[in-house]
């Protein structure tokens, strides 16, 4: 079975392959791709948009704050595929830093440079340095599929009653 190839192509000297921790993780890990001349999108909380000049290859991320963060990493995905990019766990559940969307996608027709939308959802500063991991790819198949309008709502298919949580905890 011959395995699909992502290409990697890296805009600056700075730039990091994404890597794997393990022979069976799932994703690769992405780095932030930050130096002294990188200004990077930021919003605050009052939802005011601004350019932020990174010092000393780090980025500081003040509560309530979203930001663009670069990789470096332009992907050459394979048609059929994406890169799902995920928060890695241990960031988010030890300084509240995630992705925005929960979820990004990178479609395989996206041939610019790939960025991480990360929030801050702490109460403290939290710095991001030139080649921290700040998220995870995956590389998914994606399945070819068809959307059809249809004049008549899908019949039950189990015994399932009520909508949005109700196959939660009974009280």
């Amino acid at each position: 079975m011959t395995l699909p190839v992502v290409g990697v192509f890296l805009t600056n000297e700075h730039g990091k392959l994404p890597v794997r921790s393990t022979t069976e993780s799932a994703c690769w890990d992405l780095h932030a791709c930050i130096t002294d001349t990188t200004r990077i999108s930021v919003i605050n909380l009052y939802n005011e948009s601004h350019h932020r000049l990174c010092e000393q290859g780090q980025l500081t991320l003040y509560p309530g704050e979203r930001a663009l963060v670069p990789t470096g990493c332009i992907f050459d995905i394979p048609t059929g595929h994406s890169v799902r990019l995920h928060p890695r766990s241990g960031l988010a559940f030890k300084n509240g830093i995630t992705l925005i969307n929960s979820q990004g996608i990178v479609d395989s027709d996206y041939v610019q440079e790939t960025f991480v939308a990360l929030i801050n959802h702490s109460g403290v500063p939290f710095v991001i340095s030139h080649g921290d991991r700040i998220a995870q790819m995956e590389v998914c198949v994606v399945p070819s599929t068809t959307i059809a309008l249809t004049h008549q709502a899908p019949q039950t298919k189990t015994n399932r009653v009520g909508g949005f949580g109700s196959t939660g905890i009974e009280s």
